[in-house]
């Protein structure tokens, strides 16, 4: 906060104390002064009675892995022969229930089976923490306080609202909540009584999980005549300049530059606009990325995460599985990333700040020492790159 903001905090509230400053006793009360004046009933507000910061909520949240998992190794875990046969049979199963969704919203079952599978392994791993808990914790830490105070409020709501007692509100340390982790906010949103019952239980009710998650994918802006993508192949001396999320072409434009299917074929062409990525490089797969994998990002913005949700749901409809997996992909330490951030630096390859994270300045800046080195400029961030760098 600034100067000038904290003396305008100053100023209008003068008898206000930063969370900083405060025993979480303190910001507690506080915090309940707001909920009643937001019209939340004391009896709600008892669910706060003797909570504490979670020390392990704390140690999840600063915790960084240690090596950055590489996309074979994501992928591998989440769409195995197991998961694949076992969301085939729950389609089976559901038949009736997701077939009623997707009239309602357009959302084919396989990808909604296929976010289930994902995000918590079909609803047998939904966290444990109390989601009240685990909120105040990351509230009351000042780092981002303003978001997590906003969600805490919201989860309070819900739980005043009558969807589910305070304590059946469980969730993941970052107070992501039922069968298909919503946040409250996104809860508060989206959730959708779907049996009728006069609740939104994302934690219990298979009616009500579907509709919300079909209702949050629908309003994102799904396409329910679309497909996510596809795996295609690039031509030779392809330009990969024109690689990522945001170079998005019509599919005309992608065949005439020389795209095919990994059959060798042209690539199909509709009125549609895609991207180009790639997981793991020139050395692995490529994709054509469409509208809805884009959707897929507003779920989790990750690359990785949207590509094996499509695929999965590829697979649930006997699709083969990926064509051109890296062999031997090695994953890099942050403290190997951080390395390299500092190299690309001191080379005049502008990575930013060395965070060991690699973001899109960072693959600018790995592009860029590619493309003077003579080397393919896709951007990965690879031990042969560092061993290049270093060298």
């Amino acid at each position: 906060m600034s100067r000038i903001c904290c003396l305008i905090v100053a100023l209008l509230l003068p008898l206000a104390v930063s969370a900083q400053q405060q025993s979480f006793a303190e910001w507690l009360e506080e915090l309940r002064a707001e909920a009643l004046s937001l019209g939340i009933s004391a009896e709600t507000l008892a669910a706060l009675d003797g909570i504490a910061p979670l020390e392990r909520v704390l140690e999840l949240d600063g915790s960084q892995p240690e090596f950055v998992q590489t996309f074979t190794r994501y992928i591998d875990l989440r769409v195995t022969p197991g998961q694949i046969a076992r969301g085939q049979a729950l389609l089976r199963e559901h038949e009736g229930l997701l077939g009623e969704v997707r009239a309602r919203y357009g959302v084919q079952p396989h990808y909604l089976v296929a976010f289930w599978a994902i995000e918590t392994n079909f609803g047998s791993v939904t966290g444990g923490f109390s989601v009240l808990e685990a909120l105040a914790t990351l509230a009351y830490d000042p780092r981002r306080a303003e978001f997590f105070r906003e969600q805490l409020l919201t989860a309070l709501r819900i739980i005043e609202d009558g969807h589910i007692p305070a304590e059946r509100m469980t969730g993941s340390w970052a107070g992501a909540m039922g069968q298909l982790q919503f946040l409250p906010t996104v809860f508060r949103n989206y959730a959708v009584d779907g049996d009728g019952d006069g609740r939104a239980d994302i934690w219990n009710s298979l009616s009500d999980v579907f509709h919300s998650a079909a209702n949050f994918i629908s309003e994102s802006g799904w396409r329910g005549d679309e497909r996510w993508g596809r795996e295609v192949v690039l031509p030779a001396g392809f330009d990969y300049a024109e690689v990522g999320t945001r170079n998005l072409k019509p599919l005309s434009q992608w065949r005439e530059l020389g795209l095919r299917t990994v059959a060798g074929e042209p690539i199909p062409v509709a009125d549609m606009e895609a991207a180009v990525a790639l997981p793991a490089g020139a050395g692995g797969p490529a994709f054509l990325t469409y509208n809805n994998f884009r959707v897929t990002m507003r779920y989790n913005p990750s690359v990785f995460y949207a590509i094996t949700v499509g695929h999965l749901a590829d697979r649930f409809t006997g699709a083969a599985a990926i064509a051109h997996m890296p062999e031997n992909e090695t994953a890099l330490s942050r403290i190997q990333v951080t390395e390299l951030q500092e190299l690309l630096n001191s080379l005049g390859f502008d990575s930013g700040e060395p965070d060991g994270r690699v973001g899109s300045r960072t693959r600018a800046a790995i592009r860029a020492f590619q493309d003077e080195q003579g080397l393919i400029p896709d951007g990965h961030a690879s031990l042969a790159l560092l061993d290049r760098l270093r060298n």
